[in-house]
């Protein structure tokens, strides 16, 4: 599948001559990289991106810069990353809703997530968790949450990070399973639908760990659950939803990079251990892990698996769940 995905690309991407490309990939870079970000600065994908290109600048000699291109839900980037040169100096850092879920809920997509990329690798994954304004929810626990929303049923909103984002459908999920409901209220990044919710503006949000940790400590924001199996290891006194009684409520978000679709395998390979090396670099790790990030740094035939699979679970969830883009 990876193969054919390659070669698709390559069919539709300007030819070079054989010594051209090996002279490319050899040399590569030649120039300042850039990584494209689909959302607002702050959020995870943001944060993944700019620890990924610190370290690349340093092993690699040349300017790497993180560029945020928010809008759509990651369409404004994809489409910048689908008409760049499949040279490696232009790459794409995205989540779970750029690469899988975008696939699953909106038919009129411009891109095709398996087809119009090269993958590098799924960078870090993390739960998302259920946090609160503490000003304007009155509750402690999972009960109490859920209490409140039937109590203010008609009244409740909660912030996401785009309509099709992880959050919204871990949320939707939440009302289906809980017999709650909200108002969804989506904003263009994590960082801006957390700020929102500190400020009152809405009062409840399912957001990714790593988006809200400072917050929770800070106490601006109170967390009800996480939705890993197991609890976070930056939050061990927050339940798991299957631990507060949410049956198989597991929903792990995850960030990956991306490169153009008919990049040079070797290329591809290179770029890869370069970004394997940069997530694991001990900064980095330590970095990512203090908000919560797990790092994986797979291969790119096993991210291309895994999106797969991504794919097919959200294609599920959202008919079975007859969820729609607004």
């Amino acid at each position: 599948m990876l193969r054919r995905t390659l070669l698709g690309g390559l069919a539709a991407a300007p030819m070079l001559p054989a010594p051209a490309l090996r002279a490319q990939e050899a040399a590569w870079p030649q120039r300042a990289v850039t990584i494209l970000v689909p959302f607002v600065a702050g959020g995870p994908s943001d944060i993944t991106a700019r620890v990924i290109a610190t370290r690349l600048q340093q092993a690699l000699g040349q300017p790497v810069v993180a560029e945020n291109r928010p809008g759509a839900n990651g369409e404004v980037a994809a489409r910048l990353v689908v008409r760049a040169a499949p040279d490696g100096h232009t790459l794409f850092v995205g989540s779970i809703g750029v690469f899988a879920i975008n696939q699953a809920l909106r038919p009129n997509l411009s891109y095709d997530a398996t087809r119009d990329f090269a993958p590098i690798t799924v960078a870090v994954t993390t739960p998302n968790v259920l946090v609160v304004n503490p000003n304007l929810v009155p509750a402690n626990d999972l009960a109490g949450v859920i209490d409140w929303m039937q109590r203010n049923r008609g009244r409740v909103s909660y912030s996401t990070s785009g309509v099709g984002s992880s959050d919204q459908l871990t949320m939707e999920l939440f009302k289906q399973v809980t017999g709650t409901d909200a108002t969804h209220v989506p904003y263009a990044g994590g960082a801006a639908a957390a700020t929102d919710l500190i400020a009152g503006n809405v009062q409840i949000s399912f957001q990714n760990l790593g988006t809200v940790a400072g917050h929770i400590a800070g106490g601006r924001l109170k967390a009800i659950i996480v939705t890993s199996r197991e609890r976070a290891a930056i939050l061990p006194n927050v339940p798991t939803g299957i631990e507060a009684g949410l049956q198989d409520f597991v929903v792990t978000s995850w960030q990956a990079m991306m490169a153009p679709a008919g990049i040079a395998p070797a290329l591809q390979a290179r770029i890869h251990a370069a970004t394997a090396e940069a997530l694991r670099h001990p900064e980095s790790r330590q970095r990512l892990e203090q908000i919560g990030f797990t790092i994986v740094a797979n291969t790119p035939a096993e991210f291309a698996a895994f999106q797969r699979q991504e794919v097919d679970r959200w294609t599920r969830v959202i008919r079975t769940a007859d969820i729609r883009p607004e």
